[in-house]
């Protein structure tokens, strides 16, 4: 492998520009499992708690971790689309 800086360059470009794709839905995921687990926590130790809060906790938890999958295979297929070609 040659030590081209403008290869280096575009392909931290590139790594750059993957690691970009989908950061809203990434943060929700994020957001909707800590949401999820405090529903859970106060459900499960708060004597005056609803009996709906660890239901709906694990349920928020479920969709958050079900939105990182989602991510996960929306980036991959957006790289197998877009593979990083050093000739270009």
């Amino acid at each position: 492998m040659t030590d081209d800086p403008d290869l280096r360059a575009r392909r931290a470009a590139y790594a750059l520009a993957i690691r970009g794709l989908f950061r809203v839905e990434r943060g929700l995921g994020l957001a909707g499992c800590l949401v999820g687990a405090l529903l859970v926590i106060w459900g499960r130790q708060v004597a005056g708690a609803p009996p709906w809060a660890a239901p709906a906790g694990l349920v928020t938890i479920g969709v958050a971790w079900a939105l990182f999958a989602y991510v996960i295979y929306r980036r991959t297929r957006y790289v197998r689309a877009h593979p990083f070609d050093p000739q270009s």
